[in-house]
């Protein structure tokens, strides 16, 4: 019995050892459809809205949003997340599949979005964490969270 339990092991080594060859050497064909694979795999700029509702209007910097606010009268709120994160990615899920809350925001709201970090402490009143929905004051500037 001990002898075919070392059989078997040496044959499933074998043909580990045999399917690691074949995945280094590589067909000349087959690099060359993975090339083409790749360039077809080059992501689309992304928009402005970066998955978070393509109706709404968003702008792209805080002073632009600040400007914005202040000549329509209209609060402004600012989502921060990143793109890795499964909360933000939740978040934005449950944003996207409401059509109230993307109606809100459309008509309501002065949007801008940022997956970036900002060393502005009065952009992370309460800390530097993701996702974080901060609402700014379109008179002052002050931020309402």
């Amino acid at each position: 019995m001990h002898s075919f339990q070392l059989l078997c092991s040496l044959l499933l080594c074998n043909a580990l050892v045999v399917a690691a060859q074949r995945k280094l050497q590589k067909d000349p064909e087959q690099e060359e459809q993975e090339e083409e694979e790749n360039v077809t795999r080059i992501r689309m700029p992304q928009t402005l809205s970066r998955g978070w509702g393509d109706e709404i209007e968003w702008v792209q910097t805080y002073e632009e949003a600040l400007t914005r606010s202040r000549n329509s009268k209209k609060p402004l709120m600012v989502i921060h997340h990143l793109e890795e994160c499964p909360y933000s990615q939740a978040l934005k899920k449950a944003f996207v599949s409401s059509p109230e809350i993307q109606k809100m925001a459309q008509e309501d709201f002065i949007m801008l979005n940022l997956v970036h970090s900002s060393t502005d402490d009065n952009m992370a009143p309460d800390g530097h964490y993701v996702p974080r929905i901060l609402f700014v004051d379109q008179e002052i500037g002050n931020n309402r969270w």
